[in-house]
C-alpha cells in the first residue's frame, strides 16, 4: 500500500510538472504584447500579433502607445511561473501593472449593447463593482450588488464613473483563482490622458482599445503578454513569443 501511495504521489507530481512546462501560447492565435523598457517605466507600447495554428506570428496593425501602473510593473499571477524571474512581485495596492502571460476573458462597457466584438460582453450598471478587498469571498471579481446579499467587502471600485475610463474595457485573467493580496481587478481600459497613469491597469486611447476589442476572438485564445523588454527578450525563445519590431 505504501508503494501504491508513492506511485500515485509521483504520478501527480509528474502531471503537475508537465502541465507547468507546457507552452502557454501553444493554442493561442492572438497575442497582445505590452512592452515597457524597465520595471519602473510607466509608459510603453502595445503590439498585436496573430497566426494560424502554429504558423509564425505576424504583426496586425500598427503599434499603440499605452500607460501602465504609477509604479511600473511587477510579476503577476498568470500562465507562467515567475518565482525565479527577478523583479518585483505584484501586491494589492502597489500601483504596479502585472507582468506575465494572461488570458483575455471578456469585454465590458457603458453601452447597453456589444461594440461589434466576438468576446463575451458585460454592460456596466451602477450596481456593478470591482471588489478589491482581499478578505472578501468576492475578491478580484466584478459583482452585481443587486444580486448579492452578503456584502462582505469594505472596499470596492465603482465601474460607472464620471469619466470615460471604463467606457470600454477588457478583463485580464490575473490572479485566477484569486490569492488574497496578490492584486485584483486588472483591466485594459481607456486612458484619461497620455500622462495619467493607472493603479495597476493598462490604459490607451479609446480608438486603439476599440480596435483591440473588435479584433479579439475567444476561439483564437487571445493572450496578453505584458513585460519589460529585457524580460520579454528572455522569455521569447522559451515560449515562442512574437518577435518585436524595433
Amino acid at each position: 500500500m505504501r508503494w501504491l501511495g508513492l506511485m500515485i504521489t509521483l504520478t501527480i507530481l509528474s502531471a503537475v510538472a508537465t502541465a507547468q512546462s507546457v507552452d502557454p501560447l501553444r493554442d493561442a492565435e492572438q497575442c497582445l504584447a505590452v512592452i515597457t523598457e524597465s520595471w519602473a517605466a510607466t509608459a510603453g507600447t502595445a503590439f498585436l500579433f496573430e497566426r494560424n495554428g502554429r504558423s509564425p506570428w505576424q504583426q496586425h496593425g500598427s503599434k499603440m502607445p499605452v500607460v501602465v501602473g504609477k509604479a511600473g510593473m511587477a510579476w503577476g499571477r498568470g500562465m507562467i511561473r515567475t518565482e525565479n524571474g527577478g523583479g518585483p512581485v505584484k501586491r494589492e495596492g502597489d500601483n504596479r501593472a502585472p507582468a506575465g502571460v494572461f488570458r483575455l476573458e471578456s469585454v465590458f462597457g457603458y453601452a447597453g449593447t456589444s461594440p461589434a466584438t466576438k468576446m463575451p460582453y458585460l454592460p456596466l450598471t451602477t450596481s456593478i463593482l470591482a471588489v478589491n478587498d482581499p478578505r472578501s469571498v468576492h475578491y478580484n471579481r466584478l459583482v452585481d450588488t443587486s444580486q448579492i446579499h452578503d456584502r462582505d467587502w469594505s472596499t470596492a471600485e465603482k465601474m460607472i464613473l464620471s469619466d470615460n475610463r471604463y467606457k470600454w474595457g477588457v478583463v485580464v485573467a490575473h490572479n485566477v483563482p484569486p490569492r488574497p493580496g496578490a492584486g485584483s481587478c486588472i483591466f485594459l481600459h481607456v486612458w484619461k490622458s497620455p500622462s495619467t497613469l493607472t493603479s495597476g491597469c493598462t490604459a490607451m486611447t479609446e480608438h486603439d482599445l476599440l480596435s483591440i476589442i473588435r479584433w479579439l476572438d475567444p476561439a483564437r485564445t487571445p493572450l496578453l503578454v505584458q513585460l519589460p523588454r529585457p524580460g520579454y527578450d528572455t522569455l521569447r525563445a522559451k515560449y515562442e513569443l512574437p518577435s518585436l519590431p524595433r
